[in-house]
């Protein structure tokens, strides 16, 4: 049975995502991009406390993705 991607795999894999892009944006275009990192690290530490990311929301939208909770509970059935 193949494994969905959980929906915070997925927020993971867009911060780093998100992160590797600041790095070359800031390397290649401009050093001021390097406040996207700023953003993304600042964003990723709130969530930790908070529970709140705004990509947990749009990501679960779009994609229709399913918590690891969510995905465990169908696998029991």
């Amino acid at each position: 049975m193949k494994r969905k991607m959980s929906l915070e795999q997925a927020v993971a894999a867009f911060a780093g995502f998100m992160v590797l892009l600041s790095v070359v944006l800031t390397y290649f275009v401009h050093p001021l991009f390097v406040w996207l990192t700023v953003f993304v690290g600042v964003n990723l530490f709130q969530q930790s406390f908070t529970g709140f990311c705004p990509a947990t929301i749009i990501l679960k939208k779009a994609f229709s993705l399913e918590t690891e909770a969510e995905i465990a509970r169908e696998l029991r059935r």
